[in-house]
């Protein structure tokens, strides 16, 4: 096989789904149906850890809630399987 000359530049315009999962929780099927617009549920997460920030299902990144004017944006803090928090991001914020 032979890799192209441009590498893998041909996959930057591939669709992904970015998500980023707040926290999770196990609860019967009868509580989740006796949920209300007033009703609280408790996530497995403290408010001060990071966020999984995930691609396709695969977690890729950490990352913290910010406010980009009146929507919420995602800074991304660490970059999963780099060696330093940080490294290899571009000077900037992601929202």
């Amino acid at each position: 096989m032979t890799i192209h000359p441009r590498g893998f530049d041909f996959l930057k315009d591939v669709d992904v789904r970015l998500s980023v999962e707040l926290g999770r929780t196990d609860m019967k099927l009868k509580d989740v149906l006796s949920l209300g617009e007033e009703s609280v549920v408790v996530l497995d997460r403290l408010t001060d850890e990071l966020l999984d920030v995930m691609v396709n299902g695969k977690a890729i990144a950490k990352g913290e809630i910010v406010a980009q004017g009146n929507r919420f944006g995602l800074r991304i803090v660490e970059l999963l399987g780099s060696s330093q928090p940080g490294a290899d991001l571009p000077a900037g914020d992601i929202a």
